[in-house]
């Protein structure tokens, strides 16, 4: 949360706050470590230095990937607003405490707020993150939001207001590469941040299935769950398990519970192409779906298999990247279909970042090693690498409204990777908008977007008005009781948003958007990719800018080629362009 704070004796202030009330309200136990905004957890260090950090060198992860480390903003001054704390059954972040801080947060005078949480994606009045986020918004604010880790699921996208920037998570090119290498030659490439074997000698490897407890059953065992392991087949072995159910490191702590000498986790079909760099408590290393089929037949068929795990290192230049995270949640927008979400995705996998020394590593009881840098991936992580992108340009653009930089953010943003290939999901098919909204961010071109999608306050409370909010509910979100003139003829489809969604459309419809130029006076001619079963057609074709601030309007149609594409969502793309600049929206039609 970048924070234009005041200077006390010519000293830059740096804030910090709590707010725990409606916790405590619910019955959380209030210790000295709730009362404080300082972090047990990690999780708002790792954030806020992403978002915010100052330039520091001799950053690395026990010796890995060292390098000099820095947030999006470094020069930013940062305020922190700690609003979550120890689970109550199952809740940990409670609106009212999440609404006072984004009240303080306001009156604070800060220009963005970094948003690393969320819950299921519900109505804008039960949604405390949405009605705090509009009166930021309506104050300048520009509020950047964590899609939510419930990927690949269809329809789990979480905080999908229209006035948030929402940004889903996707890989980098930088691995941790731990690889497997087995004796009959087959290489093996991993990732992680363990230790390495006591010697780089080859191991006998031991599949979890084989090496279950009497009692267990051999699906929990390859799961490697707690109590499921025989030590007596494990001990002096690397073991071979499977992602899923339980948690990766805690898979970790139940091979080294049973005496393995390391362990590799092979993830499952659904995660893919997705590996993670874990802190794991013995050496290990996790290899892709693909990879872990031919491990497992590799073990399974040999009668004394034997590997080795090569020591992690930092390798950059990986191709393909980037691609969507399997965690990430997707679309659609199960709240307000006509509204993308996420709207971008950003780099939140393997992220290196500060972590509190007040908790371990894994963040489990099991793990005694504190470290002041960790990685983490999570949508958490791709949040504040836009929050610190947002702060770059309110520096630029001062005068900008959060709807003209959200416009620069999305428009700008890239759908390929750097193969020059569509980007893909974690399982190597192409992906969609509904998982990486615009694209993957593109900070440099975001900074020139010559032209943007502005929304003001009042065309947000027309939207409420569209999608049927009465003036009682408006009230909440106008912070007044004097009742808000909704326009007597309104459609949602209308809205001015960045991407184009139609869900359900039968036969034909018009929709209508206005773009005002930001850049250098120019003519600007469309391009249009059609939706698979679609027709696209603009009105102009040809947007003609003299001055900067002229705002100019088209009209774009669509029709179905047939009369029933049975409901799937297809997607293509309007592109305007003067030559130099390139302002691309996604088109979502079903």
């Amino acid at each position: 949360i970048y924070l234009l704070s005041e200077k006390k004796n010519g000293r830059k202030l740096i804030g910090a706050r709590y707010f725990n009330k409606g916790y405590a309200a619910y019955g959380g136990n209030i210790t000295s470590k709730v009362s404080t905004a300082r972090d047990y957890d990690g999780h708002g260090s790792h954030t806020l230095s992403t978002a915010g950090g100052n330039f520091v060198p001799g950053a690395n992860v026990f010796g890995v990937g060292n390098g000099t480390a820095k947030g999006g903003s470094p020069k930013a001054r940062v305020a922190t607003y700690r609003v979550c704390f120890p689970p109550i059954n199952d809740s940990e972040c409670f609106d009212s405490d999440i609404m006072k801080a984004f009240d303080a947060a306001i009156d604070d005078g800060v220009d963005v707020i970094s948003l690393s949480l969320g819950g299921d994606p519900s109505d804008y009045f039960d949604d405390g993150i949405a009605i705090g986020s509009f009166h930021a918004n309506r104050n300048g604010v520009v509020v950047v939001a964590s899609a939510g880790n419930s990927g690949p699921i269809p329809g789990t996208v979480s905080n999908t207001a229209p006035w948030l920037l929402t940004v889903g998570a996707s890989t980098i090119d930088r691995e941790f590469q731990a690889d497997v290498k087995l004796q009959n030659g087959l290489y093996l490439k991993g990732t992680s941040l363990s230790k390495p074997l006591l010697t780089d000698t080859f191991y006998p490897l031991i599949s979890a299935a084989v090496a279950k407890a009497a009692h267990a059953t051999a699906e929990d065992a390859i799961l490697c769950k707690a109590g499921t392991l025989d030590p007596k087949k494990v001990k002096g072995k690397i073991l071979v398990c499977l992602r899923g159910e339980n948690a990766r490191m805690e898979k970790g702590e139940q091979a080294r519970l049973a005496g393995a000498a390391g362990m590799i986790l092979c993830n499952d079909k659904t995660t893919g192409n997705e590996i993670i760099a874990d802190p794991h408590v013995l050496p290990a290393t996790q290899i892709n779906y693909t990879d872990g089929v031919a491990l497992f037949s590799y073990v399974n068929k040999n009668k004394n298999p034997l590997g080795l795990l090569t020591p992690p290192k930092a390798v950059v230049n990986i191709k393909p990247a980037p691609f969507m995270a399997s965690f990430s949640s997707r679309g659609p927008n199960t709240v307000t279909p006509e509204i993308l979400k996420p709207d971008i995705t950003a780099p939140g996998v393997n992220i290196i970042a500060a972590y509190s020394e007040g908790t371990s590593p894994t963040e489990n009881a099991f793990d005694t090693r504190t470290t002041p840098f960790i990685t983490e991936s999570g949508t958490s992580m791709s949040c504040p690498h836009v929050s610190g992108i947002v702060g770059l340009l309110k520096t630029l653009y001062p005068k900008w409204s959060p709807a003209a930089i959200k416009s620069a953010i999305t428009t700008t943003a890239r759908t390929r990777d750097n193969t020059e290939n569509p980007m893909t999901d974690a399982g190597e098919k192409k992906a969609t908008p509904f998982a990486y909204g615009s694209g993957h961010i593109r900070p440099n071109r975001a900074m020139n977007p010559g032209l943007v999608y502005d929304l003001s306050v009042n065309d947000y409370l027309d939207f409420l008005c569209g999608i049927g909010y009465n003036q009682t509910l408006l009230s909440s979100f106008t912070g007044s009781n004097k009742p808000y003139d909704c326009p007597k003829k309104y459609s949602i489809l209308n809205f001015n948003y960045p991407s184009i969604t139609v869900p359900n459309l039968s036969g034909s419809i018009t929709v209508h958007r206005k773009l005002k130029n930001v850049g250098t006076p120019g003519i600007y001619a469309v391009r249009i990719r059609q939706p698979a079963g679609f027709l696209v057609s603009v009105e102009p074709n040809i947007l003609k800018f003299d001055k900067i601030g002229e705002e100019k309007s088209f009209k774009l149609k669509i029709k179905s080629k047939k009369a029933d594409n049975d409901g799937e969502y297809v997607f293509g793309e309007l592109l305007w362009s003067d030559g130099k600049h390139y302002v691309r929206s996604p088109i979502t039609v079903s």
